[in-house]
């Protein structure tokens, strides 16, 4: 594209144009060959509101305000506004000529050409645009091209309508028709190269990435797709080719390729100079900054609409252009590549956004409009042969590698050699040490099995031995059962005889709980049967050898329903007062009882009527029997007699006695 740009360039220099006040024609003639329109050649008129129509513009009022644009000249400083632009052009020759009118800025969203048909008649207008379809256009070529019909030596005043949503500028240039076919031709041949440089550099490092598996290759593949994009949008091939039918796609393509530029190219900077183990402490400003730039760019696309975003386009690659610089300090050799590829990368994206913003930093000149393409194939070529180099580094990082790795491998090996000889020396001494085991184990066992038959016979003796002395316990045993039986059947029949002492009693019944434990086993001898509701199961009570009803909960108490209840004094004496009383009436008065159990006289006096009374009570109810068991006296179902009336009646008794 750029030897096009060049061409122009020398085509340009070659003429003398004329400095003149704003209504200076266009002067064509034979020997013309190209006129760039400078600002003394045409005259703008701003249309804020974008209502005006040509009628309207050419009315004198109107007319007179048709001037150069203060400040920049060739730009729509305006966004969304139109400006009507209006040019004279003379032709001085004898013949009639065709010249054509190329509009620079295929980004100019709607263009309106007013052709001139003849003197009183209306001009012919025709509508196109980036934010029109394709076809629309007067001629089907990238920029916008229009013919200037002009009879021999006549003058003719041209009117053209442009509007855009961002700045825009309002270069054009005036072809004749063979030089205008040598620049397209050229033009077409031109950018063919640089798409084709473009093609093969990404097929290039396709085949790089699938070889060598380097992340880095697809991020750069990406990047130069993406710059593919961008000159796509930026000189209309992309609107020509591609998306023809599509021109809403095309305005936001036109507005987001540069953004997807920046995202692809910050990325792949980042992996190319490797800014996060090399710069820790700089790569997170760095993704800060591309962050926030990609984010102000996108809000004033979508929503400001200022046209002033284009500056934030300079902070990312100004960050990651001094990260190179201070990686470069620290010795990278990546870096020192990437310096030099996007030095004239750095350059041009200024001249690019100079010229979106409108600013006049050498506009006029050619190279500085096609100053992106230049760059990209210049970084193209020095990032591949960059890469390459990356590859060789790799290669020889592998190498080294390798050889560290061959090193490492034939020491183990000797290792592994030393220690198979040390395993087959350790082999041969675990065999003669299992030996010696084996032989040591067979002599231990037979040693053992000698004992074990020593100790079999010694344990047979035992267990005749244990089983007679089992023999000898148990007859032992029996004994002793029968000398305590025929024991106690000595001291109970000592006790239910009449010449038991006091100390003989107690011996039989030493303290409370035997007295407990012989009323219980009498008391409940054929069972236990509640007193309350006649259930006939129980458990055992808090109290000692009481028992507790099972259904109701009734306790009744060893002592309970007998005279020994609620007893003041010992229950040991209490037991013996009674056995004394049954066996031997007459013989115990009160006194005399006192002075046995070392109690009060009026504690013994107030029992022994209790024990009258159960007596009397006995010896009258049906079944009793002369010189029964003391112990009926205790339980027997009757009504006892009053104290005082059984004493008088005791007394009579012992007295017919």
């Amino acid at each position: 594209m750029f030897p096009a740009s060049l061409l122009r360039f020398v085509l340009l220099v070659g003429l003398r144009w004329a400095r003149a006040e704003a209504t200076v024609p266009v002067v064509v003639d034979a020997k013309t060959e190209v006129i760039l329109l400078d600002k003394i050649y045409f005259d703008v008129l701003e249309d804020p509101t974008g209502r005006l129509t040509l009628a309207q513009v050419q009315q004198p009022a109107l007319a007179a305000r048709f001037g150069t644009l203060p400040g920049q000249p060739y730009t729509m400083r305006q966004p969304g506004a139109a400006y009507w632009m209006r040019f004279r052009v003379r032709n001085d020759g004898p013949r009639a000529s065709q010249w054509f009118l190329e509009l620079f800025d295929s980004h100019l969203a709607r263009v309106t050409w007013y052709q001139p048909r003849g003197p009183g008649l209306p001009p012919d207008s025709v509508v196109t645009g980036a934010g029109r379809p394709y076809l629309s256009r007067f001629y089907q070529y990238r920029d916008f091209i229009f013919p200037l019909q002009l009879a021999p030596r006549s003058e003719q005043v041209y009117y053209v309508r442009l509007s855009s949503p961002t700045k825009t500028s309002l270069r054009s240039i005036v072809w004749n028709q063979q030089n205008l076919v040598i620049h397209l031709r050229n033009d077409s041949i031109w950018l063919g190269s640089f798409y084709g440089i473009l093609g093969i550099i990404v097929l290039y490092n396709l085949c790089l990435f699938f070889f060598v598996r380097e992340r880095t290759y697809l991020y750069y593949i990406l990047y130069v797709l993406s710059c593919g994009l961008f000159f796509l949008s930026e000189d209309g091939l992309g609107f020509e080719y591609l998306w023809p039918r599509h021109p809403a796609l095309n305005l936001v393509i036109s507005d987001f390729a540069p953004v997807l530029l920046l995202f692809l190219f910050a990325l792949y900077s980042h992996y190319f100079l490797d800014t996060g183990p090399r710069l820790p402490r700089y790569n997170p400003w760095l993704k800060r900054i591309t962050v926030l730039s990609v984010v102000l760019i996108l809000l004033d696309i979508v929503v400001l609409r200022s046209g002033r975003g284009y500056w934030l386009y300079v902070l990312p690659y100004a960050a990651y252009y001094a990260a190179g610089v201070l990686l470069l300090r620290q010795g990278s050799k990546p870096a020192r590549f990437y310096l030099v590829a996007n030095l004239v990368v750095a350059i041009s994206v200024v001249f690019l956004i100079a010229r979106k913003l409108g600013i006049e930093l050498l506009s006029d000149q050619p190279i500085t409009v096609y100053s992106m393409n230049i760059a990209l194939v210049l970084e193209v070529f020095v990032l591949s042969y960059a890469l390459g180099e990356k590859i060789q580094d790799i290669r020889n990082d592998a190498l080294r590698t390798q050889q560290q790795l061959l090193k490492q491998l034939r020491k183990k090996h000797r290792v592994q050699e030393q220690l198979v000889e040390q395993l087959r020396h350790n082999q041969d001494l675990k065999d003669n040490l299992n030996a010696e085991l084996e032989r040591q184990v067979l002599v231990r066992t037979e040693e053992l099995r000698h004992h074990a038959q020593t100790i079999v016979g010694q344990n047979a003796e035992l267990s005749d031995a244990v089983a007679l002395l089992n023999q000898q316990a148990a007859t032992i045993e029996q004994l002793n059962h029968e000398l305590k039986r025929d024991l106690q059947q000595t001291q109970e029949a000592r006790v239910l005889s009449k010449a038991v002492s006091f100390e003989e009693f107690g011996t039989t019944y030493p303290d409370r709980d035997a007295c407990l434990r012989y009323l219980a086993e009498i008391k409940w001898t054929a069972g236990f049967r509640c007193r309350k509701c006649g259930h006939e199961k129980s458990c055992e009570a808090r109290e000692p050898f009481a028992q507790r009803c099972t259904r109701c909960g009734y306790v009744e108490s060893a002592t309970a329903y007998t005279p020994l209840h609620r007893c003041k004094f010992d229950i040991v004496k209490a037991l013996y007062c009674i056995f004394v009383v049954h066996t031997q009436p007459g013989n115990y008065s009160s006194l005399a009882l006192s002075q046995t159990l070392q109690l009060r006289r009026a504690t013994c006096s107030t029992f022994l009527q209790k024990v009258h009374a159960a007596v009397l009570a006995r010896q009258q109810a049906p079944g009793y029997v002369k010189n029964e068991s003391w112990t009926n006296v205790l339980f027997e179902e009757h009504q006892p007699l009053a104290p005082a009336e059984a004493h008088a009646t005791w007394a009579s008794v012992e007295e017919g006695e």
